[in-house]
């Protein structure tokens, strides 16, 4: 009988070649999951009429853990994001976005460790718009004490757990006085229950501008849903781009695991695309699971693979496949051995 049961979502365009490559690297950690494939997106819309089938929504409930390739978001018109919706399904309130420098990946900054916490279910995401007039649309910005105060409380609460040491809110209260206001109070709140962690705030476009400066200054922020957004790509951007960016939305009763990036379907097919990303969403579900010399065993291999440079992607200067560069990880892990050297303490 397997250990774990986690709903796979290959996704759309590029996700499907990426997951069935991540999930060749996991089982090849030796980790015990049982993987039931589900679907989402656009493509569902033929089949089942809607972006997120019932069938997928039961097998994340039953399992309370998910890894999710990339769908695509129609712009400006048609069907909501298919992410928004699973977020607002299962009330997954928090995304957790970390952002740590990769030495194989040349960056002006070398020295980036940040955890992002964005809220991610109010905000302008509400999606509460409507038509003025024939030449006025209006957005409601919508925070709450509740939305705010447990996002702090998460991020505070992680924070603890791992050993950091500072937790910063970024808001723009200087301007949305009552919503964001809201937001840095229920933050200030928060905070006084974790009286070991240093706090502090700043605004969200001096953020932007400190952290192209200066970001060792930085260890955790928690965001409102939109500058969240914004923020955790420009942290992306940083560290080498979308295709390294690991990503989690959890919630009270289930965490899905996924990367940000987009589902590139020019590309589909290709077997050119980055899987990094998902990889990297795969090693946070794997800490989440407590399999964690598993997780450092992969993200070892993964290292080291980008620091030879010969069997990567085009993106890092390589003319790996996918297949060929989660090969190459897999053959690392097996010089590694069965990764008792890697076991965290």
């Amino acid at each position: 009988m397997s250990k774990h049961v986690v709903t796979l979502i290959p996704g759309e365009g590029t996700g499907p070649e990426i997951c069935e490559a991540v999930k060749r690297v996991i089982d090849a950690s030796g980790v015990n999951i049982k993987w039931e494939y589900e679907e989402i997106g656009l493509d569902c819309l033929d089949k089942y009429g809607t972006l997120l089938p019932e069938k997928t929504i039961n097998s994340i409930a039953k399992n309370r853990v998910a890894l999710k390739g990339p769908t695509t978001t129609p712009v400006g018109t048609g069907h909501k994001s298919a992410n928004v919706t699973l977020r607002k399904v299962f009330d997954l309130y928090s995304n957790v976005r970390p952002a740590v420098s990769i030495p194989a990946v040349r960056r002006p900054w070398n020295d980036i460790n940040i955890l992002n916490f964005r809220e991610n279910t109010e905000d302008t995401y509400s999606a509460i718009e409507h038509m003025v007039s024939s030449e006025v649309a209006q957005c409601l910005k919508v925070i709450t004490w509740p939305g705010s105060f447990r996002i702090a409380d998460f991020a505070f609460k992680w924070a603890r757990a791992q050993g950091r040491k500072k937790v910063v809110c970024v808001h723009k209260a200087n301007i949305m006085k009552i919503t964001d206001g809201l937001f840095l109070e229920a933050f200030r709140e928060a905070a006084k229950a974790y009286p070991e962690i240093e706090t502090g705030d700043i605004i969200v476009d001096n953020c932007a501008m400190q952290l192209v400066r200066n970001p060792a200054q930085f260890d955790c922020l928690v965001l409102p849903n939109l500058y969240g957004d914004i923020i955790t790509d420009l942290c992306a951007g940083m560290v080498g781009g979308l295709g390294f960016a690991p990503g989690a939305n959890i919630g009270d009763s289930c965490a899905i695991f996924e990367a940000v990036h987009g589902s590139a379907p020019k590309y589909a097919g290709l077997n050119k695309v980055n899987p990094s990303a998902v990889l990297s969403s795969g090693i946070m579900m794997l800490r989440w699971l407590g399999e964690n010399t598993a997780a450092v065993c992969i993200e070892r291999a993964m290292q080291a693979v980008l620091a030879e440079g010969r069997r990567v992607t085009y993106d890092v200067g390589g003319t790996a496949g996918t297949d060929e560069y989660a090969g190459a990880i897999i053959e690392k892990m097996n010089e590694q051995g069965n990764g008792e050297q890697w076991k965290e303490q």
